[in-house]
């Protein structure tokens, strides 16, 4: 297990390129990254106004800000060139499956293009000692009779962001063994597939905890797509703990041939339907909510991760179950409102997970 210590020591000054650092789960790496005293290169699209990034004023702290488009393959280029970065977290993506049927050709170019153009830029530059290709739980082909998946299982997709992710996925493999493993990038790649993340911070339009925390600051009724649904949820900084010691122990040659892909997922009691997360947060909020009688989309219904090899050769555990990953989830938002410093918020939620404690 990590401490705070060996995580400043390791993280100290080292010099980090994130892809879509201004969405949510890249902005709560690049607070963590500062915290640790990183120097860090952000590499992305605009962030939207309401978002974790506007809020926390990382921008300020970033060794450099590029708003870019991730399929722009020659100043991609030019800036990994320029900065010669030691570490890589490539989460530039279309992150919503939703968003995804409304514009499938977006979400393909930017998540298998945009992914094909980090392995070219890579290939190319002497100082990356590791790279970490975040895609998705959604990236296993649904088997009904076994739904628990580890990352031997079989890959498939039917909507167009599974479909994409997969072809992430197959790209970065197909990149691996045709021209890493005889270079100095070789077991240094790897792609990280996380659960249904949640936590502060996240604004985002249909996902299941800003809806509802949205209906219970304008006290509107929630509408909830698919109450029977199974995820294995799990708060924001459990995967993105996943990405430091992945990207660490990769830089330390501690990663072994043919293990470059990897599920963070929480532990079994985290895999939960969407009703019973309404239902739990209901006790602790007043809010309303009905269910969608048509359904126009087609989604996931049952998805658990099976993360024992990264429990096992990584030393990396789910530390905050269910309750405690939504209550302070709705923390985060109480503080914010009462407003308390968004960053700070953010640092201290780390520190409490980091020593694992929670309150």
């Amino acid at each position: 297990m990590e401490n705070i210590e060996n995580l400043k020591k390791f993280w100290n000054k080292k010099k980090v390129f994130v892809t879509g650092h201004t969405g949510f789960k890249g902005s709560w790496l690049c607070i963590i990254l500062k915290y640790l005293k990183s120097n860090v290169y952000g590499y992305a699209l605009k962030p939207e106004r309401l978002s974790l990034f506007n809020k926390s004023k990382i921008k300020k702290n970033l060794s450099l800000n590029t708003y870019s488009d991730i399929n722009d393959l020659t100043k991609l280029k030019k800036k990994i060139k320029s900065i010669k970065p030691e570490i890589i977290f490539h989460l530039a993506a279309q992150p919503l499956v939703l968003e995804s049927y409304k514009k499938p050709l977006k979400t393909f170019n930017t998540n298998i293009i945009g992914t094909l153009n980090l392995l070219e830029c890579i290939r190319e530059i002497n100082s990356i000692k590791s790279v970490v290709i975040i895609t998705t739980d959604k990236v296993y082909k649904i088997n009904k009779k076994n739904n628990i998946y580890s990352e031997s299982n079989e890959l498939g997709g039917f909507d167009p962001y599974s479909s994409s992710k997969v072809g992430s996925e197959i790209v970065a493999n197909s990149y691996i063994k045709s021209f890493f493993q005889n270079s100095n990038l070789k077991n240094k790649v790897a792609t990280a597939r996380a659960g249904n993340v949640i936590g502060g911070g996240d604004f985002s339009k249909n996902r299941l905890l800003p809806d509802i925390i949205h209906s219970i600051k304008h006290k509107k009724k929630l509408i909830v797509r698919n109450p029977n649904h199974v995820r294995p949820w799990q708060h924001v900084l459990d995967p993105t703990m996943g990405y430091l010691i992945l990207a660490e122990k990769q830089y330390k040659k501690k990663i072994n041939t043919n293990e470059h892909s990897w599920n963070f997922g929480p532990n079994k009691n985290n895999f939960s339907k969407v009703i019973d997360i309404i239902k739990f947060i209901k006790k602790l909020e007043h809010f309303n909510y009905i269910f969608l009688k048509t359904k126009k989309f087609k989604e996931t219904e049952i998805l658990k991760l099976n993360s024992n090899k990264a429990k096992k050769k990584l030393n990396w555990v789910s530390k905050w179950n269910l309750n405690q990953s939504l209550k302070k989830t709705l923390e985060w938002n109480l503080l914010v409102n009462k407003g308390h410093s968004v960053r700070e918020v953010c640092e201290k939620q780390f520190l409490m997970y980091v020593n694992k404690k929670f309150s």
